[in-house]
């Protein structure tokens, strides 16, 4: 019996090692792996550059305090700066931390202006911004937060799309909007540019922050650094995680000179964040993520891979429904039960995780080939074929 907290349905597989795109069972089996840690491992597994990265900061320093300045923090925090809207950023280790502080960071801009009451945030309903109290409240799904009461207050909701119960839902203590660029955990729903584009102006408008929550989306994902980037916008904060590791823990916020304002020392912290081991491995990323083409190859195969689910789509009507996504953050949403898919594709030696509104997350490292992409693309037209 294992001694683990019963809060995952695990599947009955364990792996040994990993390279690129594949991982390797202790069944001696070797699987096309498009989970990726969900969207963390945006470089594959054990990556040449990660690994040799690790190694040697591993033997000169792992952890200091932030009671001191530490170098490799400045260096990476430095390189987001220059690649994104950000003037300050601040690290943490997950994107389930990033979100909290960018709520934390919102209320605190308005309370340092003297506007106290000025706290609640504004989300989609049925969103996810991670798993602390705070957060699954920010979400409000019904499944999240059963049993977790009494309620997080400071929240407020409307539906995907609902663009009157948006304006309508503000109020004069709203200080933000909260959404995801790209739904993930919510079915992979892409929030459209003109969409964007109008949450900047209504936040412009009703002199109100915008937060767009790129713990999914972002660090490459959509085939820009960030998915905001093709509305051509700027938020006020952005969470990022997942992908800024390669697979490490970090997590992190980025913020303008307007919020990063009302904060102060003392008024947030993290013992874990922003050490030296971990950001030598998001500077890794970065110069690996910011080579000449890496960026535009990510978008090429994204659309390459996306007209061939849509083929596939065609092929298959009864099975699949719609395909969703933009870069590599893809999504195909199902007729039938999403499980029975999964555990087909599993029988077929490709990894795949599900996603809200019976949809299959295919989330493939960024520097996937083109030919593990055909060989998914077989391996989903098999199990197609098979389930018609």
């Amino acid at each position: 019996m294992s001694a683990i907290l019963n809060t995952y349905n695990r599947k009955k597989i364990s792996f040994k090692r990993g390279k690129g795109s594949f991982l390797y069972a202790n069944n001696g089996k070797k699987y096309l792996d498009f989970v990726q840690g969900i969207a963390v491992n945006c470089l594959g597994h054990s990556n040449n550059q990660l690994v040799s990265a690790i190694k040697k900061q591993s033997k000169k320093l792992w952890h200091v305090s932030n009671v001191f300045t530490i170098p490799e923090q400045e260096k990476l925090a430095k390189m987001l700066k220059q690649k994104t809207f950000a003037d300050y950023v601040f690290f943490q280790n997950s994107g389930a931390e990033a979100t909290e502080a960018a709520i934390k960071f919102a209320r605190r801009y308005f309370y340092s202006k003297g506007q106290p009451k000025k706290n609640r945030v504004l989300c989609i309903k049925n969103s996810f911004h991670g798993r602390t109290l705070a957060t699954i409240f920010a979400g409000n799904n019904s499944k999240a937060i059963e049993g977790f009461s009494p309620k997080v207050d400071g929240f407020d909701h409307f539906y995907f799309g609902d663009h009157k119960g948006l304006e309508k839902a503000i109020t004069k203590r709203t200080a933000a909007i909260m959404v995801e660029t790209i739904m993930g955990e919510g079915g992979i729903k892409v929030i459209p540019d003109y969409c964007l584009k109008g949450l900047r102006k209504l936040c412009n408008k009703k002199k109100i922050l915008l937060i767009l929550d790129e713990v999914q989306s972002g660090i490459g994902r959509s085939g820009k650094f960030m998915a905001y980037e093709y509305a051509k916008i700027k938020p006020d904060i952005v969470p990022i995680a997942k992908g800024i590791g390669g697979g490490f823990p970090i997590g992190a916020v980025l913020v303008n000179k307007k919020v990063a304002s009302g904060m102060k020392p003392g008024t947030h912290g993290s013992t874990f964040g922003g050490n030296p081991l971990a950001m030598t491995v998001g500077i890794a990323v970065m110069n690996e993520l910011f080579k000449k083409g890496f960026l535009g190859n990510v978008r090429k195969k994204g659309t390459y891979f996306l007209k061939e689910l849509n083929n596939l789509k065609s092929k298959y009507p009864d099975i699949i429904k719609e395909v969703r996504g933009q870069g590599l953050l893809i999504g195909l949403r199902l007729h039938g039960d999403q499980t029975s898919f999964i555990n087909e594709l599993l029988k077929n030696k490709l990894l795949t995780v599900k996603a809200s509104e019976n949809v299959v997350r295919l989330l493939p490292p960024l520097n996937v080939t083109k030919q593990e992409i055909d060989l998914a693309l077989k391996i989903l037209n098999k199990v197609c074929e098979h389930l018609k």
